[in-house]
């Protein structure tokens, strides 16, 4: 095992420990400085003893630093990693129609893009050049996240890749012997080719734009 590989796994957190660690992040937010052991017991429901145990196996993880015989030294290391505040969650302000207009709900929730888009297969993202599935709002310059799966049903919308090197995404239908890829575009016209000319590389899972 490697040395990074085996830091990463020296830090890997109970669920216990993530609360704990989380729990002192909180504290040092709100009141501006670390709570003691005994705050952190009582804000747990523990034992001062188990916090104790809990903070020097953090402390060994390389995720906190505590100085001895001082009350309020706890203080988080910068490898000190918390799921809440990753860069893929963004908080969800709430809801509003795209129809008639009403107001926008605060809600504490969140949305995390990591699990939008989470599946069992491997992912890649492709962006888009043209236009030929734009009636499935899928636009030139957007990017497109693909499943690696070889399970395709008929109407998928496929990274598909043709006999002469050429990828393409289209809607796949199968037609017998055939294949069709169909466009999302009447101004493009369907590509129809044999099945064993055709190769799908993956299936759109989500499409991600900016602007």
């Amino acid at each position: 095992m490697s040395k990074k590989k085996a830091s990463s796994a020296g830090r890997r957190l109970t669920p216990t420990q993530l609360e704990l660690l989380t729990c002192i992040r909180d504290y040092q937010r709100t009141h501006g400085y670390s709570p003691t052991m005994q705050e952190l017991a009582d804000a747990r429901g523990v034992t001062k003893v188990t916090v104790f145990e809990h903070v020097e196996a953090l402390v060994a993880k390389g995720l906190l630093r505590r100085a001895a015989h001082k009350a309020r030294s706890l203080a988080l290391t910068s490898k000190a990693q918390f799921p809440d505040e990753r860069p893929t969650l963004i908080p969800l302000a709430g809801r509003i129609a795209a129809g008639h207009p009403v107001e926008a709900i605060e809600a504490p929730e969140s949305l995390d893009l990591e699990e939008l888009f989470q599946s069992r297969h491997r992912r890649f993202v492709l962006q888009v050049q043209g236009e030929s599935m734009i009636d499935e709002q899928i636009r030139d310059g957007d990017y497109v996240v693909v499943e690696d799966r070889k399970e395709i049903r008929d109407g998928d919308t496929v990274v598909a890749l043709l006999r002469d090197g050429e990828a393409t995404l289209k809607r796949f239908y199968r037609e017998g012997r055939r294949v069709r890829l169909q466009p999302a575009n009447p101004d493009f016209e369907p590509i129809s080719v044999d099945a064993k000319d055709v190769q799908v590389q993956g299936v759109v899972i989500g499409v991600v734009r900016s602007y």
